[in-house]
């Protein structure tokens, strides 16, 4: 599997909270939260929703293999996939999992470690066969994956903490800002900031403005307020992501309709200034 030394995201999982099957969640797809970045040679995998299971059996091929995972937060609905990634049962791969969100006494392998136990899982983590790591870092570190990508960090309002993401690399940079809950009345100038000038903005859009009063306090956010924040931080082009599993097909096709009429037009990148997040597309800014 190439890797190529642009920066280029591919969606593996761009649904919220539960996974969804059937006809009606056919084009934009079920899996829970996953993407994939690739820059300079490297490959970065962000969240283990139920999206990763489909991303590890295509990576499986061509073993030996290097990744890191970074996760924005571990509620279920991010890390229930991640005992399904088939490159951690292979004794010539190494993974690496990252978290920032995480207070004492807590720790990502504690937390992928109770995952797996009875009376929820049949095995534990000895079944791994790859040379696995856990790493933490605190929310506002830069870090560097290799010499040509800086990973910049910054706190998410979500329950339990979440840490929003600027990939950097060829002077091109990606957003992934999910799991966030914004504020009525003001812009998260912390996101702002984080995305300034990004050329891919993924955000959190599970509902609509019409939507958000009934879910205030969920740690959720309106692809309105996406536009608002893309506008406000000069950012190319904005990824409606994290959709509601009460939205089917026929309603995001509607959400990209309005969206489109919202934020017309192509970014600088030649990419449409919105897109909504489906299964297997991939943006190359």
């Amino acid at each position: 599997m190439s890797l190529g030394e642009g920066l280029k995201v591919r969606f593996w999982g761009v649904r919220g909270s539960i996974a969804c099957a059937g006809p009606d969640y056919a084009r934009y797809g079920g899996n829970t939260s996953c993407i994939e970045i690739t820059a300079g040679g490297r490959r970065l995998v962000f969240d283990a929703g139920t999206g990763i299971r489909p991303l590890g059996q295509e990576l499986a091929r061509h073993a030996p293999l290097d990744i890191d995972i970074y996760f924005t937060h571990t509620h279920f609905d991010h890390v229930c996939g991640l005992t399904f990634f088939t490159p951690l049962f292979d004794k010539r791969n190494t993974v690496r999992l990252w978290a920032g969100h995480l207070e004492p006494p807590h720790t990502l392998h504690d937390v992928v470690a109770n995952v797996m136990q009875a009376p929820l899982y049949p095995v534990s983590m000895d079944v791994f066969q790859a040379s696995v790591r856990f790493d933490g870092f605190h929310v506002g570190d830069v870090l560097h994956p290799c010499d040509s990508i800086a990973l910049h960090t910054a706190r998410l309002n979500h329950p339990n903490g979440a840490t929003g993401y600027r990939i950097e690399h060829g002077g091109r940079a990606i957003c992934y800002i999910t799991d966030t809950e914004h504020r009525p009345g003001g812009l998260d100038r912390a996101i702002v900031e984080l995305c300034r000038g990004a050329d891919v903005m993924i955000y959190d859009s599970s509902y609509t403005d019409e939507e958000y009063p009934r879910f205030v306090g969920w740690g959720h956010s309106t692809w309105q307020e996406g536009v608002r924040l893309a506008d406000a931080a000069d950012v190319g082009t904005l990824a409606i992501f994290h959709h509601d599993p009460a939205h089917d097909d026929a309603f995001m096709d509607r959400v990209a309709r309005d969206a489109a009429r919202a934020r017309p037009g192509l970014a600088r990148s030649g990419l449409p200034r919105v897109v909504v997040a489906h299964e297997g597309l991939t943006l190359a800014p």
